[in-house]
C-alpha cells in the first residue's frame, strides 16, 4: 500500500527536511505553503528527485476552508492519505506578554492549535476504519517551550505548544483502537529560519546555544529523523508520546 504523507508548513525548516528524508524513504509527499510555491515546488522537485510522487498544496492551515481544499488536492493528486505531520507554526516577535499585540497571540494560536486541529480532523476522515480508511500515524510538532514557558519571549506559543500536547494524547487514546497512532516531536532550540521570519530574532540561536547541554542548536534533519521514526512502523506500539529533541534541555 502507498504512503502518502502531508507535511504542512513542508516548503522550509524541518517541514522540508521531513518532506526530503520521508521521499528517500519512499513516502509519496504532499508540500504544503502558504506563500512561498517557489520554495514548495523546489521540495517537492527533490522528493520527485527520490523517486517518488510528490505535489504541492497551498493554503493557511487556520482556516477551515483552505484546509478542506488542502486535503482535496491530497486526495486528487496522490490518494488518501495515510501520514500526516502537522508542522505548520508561528511564533510571532520576541517579547514580553503584556507588551504583544493580541493580534499576535491570537495569530500564534489560530495556526499552531486550531490549524493543528483542523488538520489532524481532515486527516482521520481518510484514515479511520469508519471512514474507508486503514489507518496511519500522525506527528504534531510540537516544542520544549511547552514545557520551559518561554518567559521574556513568547509565552503564548509556549501556551500554544502546550496545547498541541494536550491534543497529542487525547487524540492518541480517542483513536488507538483504529489503528492510528499520534504522537508529538517537541524540539528545542534549531537551525531553522522561524527565528528571523517569524520571532524576528536571528541573534537568539547564538544567545541559547550556549544554555543547552550538547552546546549546539539542533539541525533540521535531526528533527526529521525523529519524525520518520515516529510515522514508521519501527514505533509501531508508540502512541501518545511527546519526544522530546532538544539536546538535553
Amino acid at each position: 500500500m502507498s504512503r502518502i504523507l502531508l507535511v504542512t508548513g513542508g516548503s522550509r525548516g524541518i517541514g522540508a527536511a521531513t518532506c526530503r528524508l520521508a521521499a528517500a524513504r519512499g513516502y509519496d509527499v504532499a508540500v504544503n505553503y502558504v506563500t512561498d510555491r517557489a520554495a514548495a515546488e523546489a521540495v517537492a522537485a527533490e522528493c520527485r528527485a527520490a523517486g517518488v510522487r510528490a505535489l504541492v498544496a497551498q493554503g493557511d492551515t487556520s482556516r477551515e476552508a483552505e484546509v478542506g481544499r488542502i486535503l482535496a488536492a491530497v486526495d486528487e493528486g496522490l490518494g488518501r492519505l495515510t501520514h500526516l505531520v502537522n508542522n505548520a507554526g508561528v511564533t510571532g516577535r520576541v517579547g514580553r506578554l503584556d507588551e504583544t499585540d493580541p493580534a499576535v497571540i491570537r495569530h500564534c494560536i489560530d495556526v499552531n492549535v486550531t490549524g493543528a486541529l483542523l488538520v489532524a480532523r481532515e486527516a482521520v476522515k481518510r484514515m479511520a476504519p469508519r471512514h474507508g480508511g486503514q489507518g496511519g500515524a500522525i506527528v504534531n510538532v510540537s516544542s520544549v517551550a511547552a514545557d520551559l514557558g518561554s518567559p521574556g519571549e513568547y509565552v503564548w506559543y509556549a501556551a500554544s505548544k502546550g496545547a498541541v500536547n494536550a491534543m497529542t494524547i487525547g487524540l492518541a487514546r480517542e483513536l488507538a483502537a483504529e489503528n492510528i497512532r499520534v504522537n508529538a516531536v517537541a524540539p528545542g532550540l534549531v537551525e531553522t529560519e522561524i527565528h528571523e521570519r517569524s520571532s524576528a530574532a536571528p541573534e537568539r540561536l547564538a544567545r541559547l546555544a550556549p544554555m543547552i547541554p550538547m552546546g549546539r542548536a539542533g539541525r533540521p534533519e535531526e528533527i526529521a529523523e525523529t519524525i520518520l521514526y515516529l510515522l514508521s512502523d519501527a514505533a509501531s506500539y508508540v502512541t501518545g508520546a511527546v519526544l522530546r529533541a532538544s539536546g538535553g534541555r
